[in-house]
């Protein structure tokens, strides 16, 4: 069943953060975290699906803003 979260977990990021214009504050994780979680749900997911797999999902969607660059200020 992780499997499916991790799944749920990239293709999410990717369309939110990767593709998205977000920065790397704790407001913006914290709302991209909660949306996660709203997202999943709506898609039959459960939080525990998800985590099971990557850990806190706060700290990996962290990891890909900072990853990404996209907490660079220009």
């Amino acid at each position: 069943m992780s499997e499916r979260g991790a799944a749920f977990f990239g293709r999410w990021i990717t369309d939110n953060v990767m593709r998205g214009k977000v920065g790397a504050d704790i407001v913006s994780v914290a709302e991209l975290t909660s949306k996660l979680f709203a997202d999943a749900k709506a898609a039959g997911i459960s939080e525990e699906e998800i985590q099971e797999e990557i850990g806190s999902a706060y700290e990996a969607i962290l990891a890909a803003i900072v990853g990404s660059g996209k907490n660079d200020r220009a």
